[in-house]
């Protein structure tokens, strides 16, 4: 089949294992598969952590989790990979070639095989590719789509909530003394040293914003394991910053954000989280580049302007992009944005 703009699939397999952040980045090309063909099935094939942020969405007929320790057995893996490649698919969109990912595209027989353009060694599994997109990460996994004739329109994210989740974000607020009182979400974790913006920064800029609107409150999000960052994050900024006690969700976490007037944090899931909600975003970048900003006037990335900027190490001695980024570098883009978002 030479033209796929011509092709008609009636059951799609779309194939992005991790992480939470990127399987979010994934939902643009999945309601494009879903636009150009409203009548097709669309199934997911992602980790099960990364559950969550496809919940609701009417876009997937059907998810393919895979749990990591109940598939640990290599048999019992290959079963399950062979299981969900011969699931009938017309159309399989690989954004990862994980080896899982191509466990899955080797055991099926769908006439169309699409995927970035892969390394010599992997082409033999795919049938069409594009070149290579360089952009925003979202963009560049729609553009696998151009040979199907499909282009991304600049649209943000996807989560899709129900009117209880909505409701509950609301009686949470309620519940820590916020209800009506404009907040900020501040998303101070990162499992990497070199993504993560010192606790004292979070705090100096919370502080500062505070200057302008005294009446603001913080919500500090954490992740399993990541509490004490954000106490000390709040003990760091004093009044108005507040600490869930219990963990939220990944889903009560946007729904939370949802309600913010602005979201405040480091290159990770939450900043993903943001753009699905419709909430303005604040995030300061260490060693990963600004292919993870949505475009937008609402969603600013800022950084310390050093040649090194945007190396993608995962350690680094100085830091020195984070540790001499300072508060006061990036309150004027803060203030701009809370200004947009309160009307004020």
């Amino acid at each position: 089949m030479k033209d796929l703009t011509q092709l008609n699939p009636k059951r799609i397999l779309v194939c992005q294992l991790r992480q939470i952040g990127d399987v979010l980045l994934a939902t643009p090309l999945i309601r494009l598969l879903n636009v150009r063909y409203p009548d097709a099935e669309i199934h997911v094939l992602t980790e099960k952590k990364c559950l969550p942020v496809l919940e609701n969405n009417p876009r997937v007929s059907h998810i393919w989790p895979i749990d990591r320790k109940a598939l640990r057995n290599p048999f019992k893996a290959l079963c399950y990979y062979a299981k969900v490649g011969r699931q009938g698919y017309d159309l399989i969109v690989d954004c990862q070639q994980l080896p899982r990912c191509k466990w899955v595209v080797m055991f099926s027989d769908a006439p169309v095989k699409l995927t970035f353009k892969p390394s010599w060694y992997n082409s033999f599994l795919y049938t069409h590719w594009p070149e290579r997109k360089s952009g925003y990460a979202a963009m560049c996994k729609a553009h696998t789509l151009s040979v199907l004739g499909i282009e991304w329109d600049n649209k943000p994210l996807e989560m899709w909530f129900t009117d209880e989740e909505r409701q509950w974000a609301l009686n949470y607020l309620d519940s820590i003394g916020i209800g009506e009182t404009p907040f900020v979400t501040v998303d101070p974790s990162h499992r990497r040293i070199t993504r993560k913006w010192p606790t004292r920064h979070f705090a100096g800029l919370i502080r500062l914003i505070r200057e302008r609107y005294p009446d603001m409150r913080f919500i500090i999000l954490y992740g399993p394991g990541e509490k004490g960052v954000a106490d000390e994050v709040a003990e760091l900024a004093g009044d108005g910053a507040l600490v869930p006690e219990q963990l939220l969700s990944l889903r009560e976490m946007a729904a939370v954000q949802e309600r913010a007037a602005l979201h405040l944090g480091n290159c990770s899931a939450p900043r993903h989280f943001a753009v699905a909600v419709g909430t303005p975003s604040l995030v300061v970048h260490g060693a990963t580049g600004f292919g993870w900003r949505f475009p937008s006037d609402d969603h600013i990335a800022v950084r310390k302007d050093l040649k090194c900027f945007s190396c993608n190490k995962n350690e680094c001695p100085t830091r020195e992009c984070l540790e001499e980024f300072y508060p006061e570098d990036c309150i004027e883009d803060a203030l701009k944005l809370l200004e947009r978002s309160l009307g004020s």
